[in-house]
């Protein structure tokens, strides 16, 4: 039920010429919808017929579970970062549960979701990285178009790049 987002492995991108298709589904996949700068993302396709109202979802600051109502969970594990609960949702939309993890440490590179579900691999954790570099550029320059940018070599985090994130970018100027 719960559907990895990055499953490639380091030997499956080893084995691919950069400019191959595989190696731009890979690049698409790792700049996809599983996370940004502020949150996680999970998206699981529920069985038949389920309406929210049969859902039995809770988050917590590190573990998530996801069930039926009257069944035990089928989804009992524990996020990989710590999640600000009051800013956290789920919802059903166009047939698909999606669960929305805000991260307490904004800028914070996830590995994963779920601790032990889809870890992402090396080319796929540069990737998240410097989108989400582009993403705290953005923030922090908003005068600025940061759309076509690229990194030269591998991005660092986010989080702690030159002083770390700021709760306010504008208190910088």
């Amino acid at each position: 039920i719960y559907r990895a987002l990055c499953s490639a492995t380091p030997r499956d991108i080893g084995i691919m010429q950069e400019d191959s298709p595989e190696v731009r589904k890979l690049s698409e996949k790792a700049r996809g919808r599983q996370q940004n700068i502020e949150e996680t993302h999970i998206y699981i396709q529920p069985p038949p017929g389920v309406t929210k109202h049969h859902l039995d979802i809770k988050i917590e600051p590190r573990h998530l579970r996801v069930g039926i109502k009257g069944n035990p969970p089928f989804l009992n594990e524990d996020s990989f970062g710590l999640v600000e609960t009051d800013s956290s949702f789920w919802m059903i939309e166009d047939g698909e549960l999606h669960i929305q993890l805000q991260k307490a440490h904004k800028g914070e590179t996830w590995h994963a979701a779920l601790k032990g579900h889809g870890q992402l691999d090396t080319y796929s954790e540069q990737e998240v990285n410097k989108k989400l570099m582009l993403e705290r550029f953005q923030e922090e320059h908003p005068g600025f178009d940061f759309s076509g940018a690229s990194f030269s070599g591998q991005a660092p985090s986010a989080r702690t790049f030159m002083g770390g994130i700021h709760a306010d970018p504008q208190a910088l100027r």
